[in-house]
């Protein structure tokens, strides 16, 4: 029997393969595509996840302005912050955050799905969130995958 084909392969910064993907977020829901985009950032679609590494994928989202939220989620829920002085405790709407830009929505909500250590501070420079179609990393060749067809 050979016993090296039962070796656990674990990836590295030299054995890992970036890709640059574009997400549509036209019609999708926040939680459901930030949760899968959470996923592909942290590489947990690829066989060869290794958790302390990034190995995850750059990600492209296009459309952000059209992401939508049931119910009255755009002023009823409450994003907390603190400033780290007293009663410097901020609270912002997902609308307050739109308005603002709707990248800020969007690294809000992904980084809450991202681990809370120097890897996913990493892990939230690999995300990239625009307005309309138009993004400015047509040189990295992304390729378009549809976020439904993820689990």
């Amino acid at each position: 029997m050979d016993t090296l084909s039962y070796k656990t392969i674990s990836a590295n910064s030299a054995t890992v393969n970036k890709e640059w993907v574009v997400v549509d977020a036209d019609g999708q829901h926040l939680g459901r595509i930030a949760s899968k985009v959470a996923k592909l950032l942290r590489g947990k679609y690829k066989p060869n996840f290794t958790p302390h590494v990034d190995c995850g994928d750059n990600v492209i989202i296009i459309n952000a302005e059209k992401v939508v939220l049931t119910g009255n989620k755009w002023t009823d829920r409450i994003y907390f912050s603190y400033t780290g002085y007293p009663g410097g405790q901020r609270e912002n709407t997902p609308a307050g955050l739109m308005k603002k830009g709707s990248d800020r929505l969007f690294r809000k909500v992904v980084k809450g799905m991202l681990p809370k250590n120097r890897l996913g501070a990493k892990l939230l420079t690999n995300l990239y969130v625009y307005d309309g179609q138009a993004h400015k990393h047509a040189a990295q060749q992304p390729k378009s995958i549809d976020i439904n067809s993820l689990k």
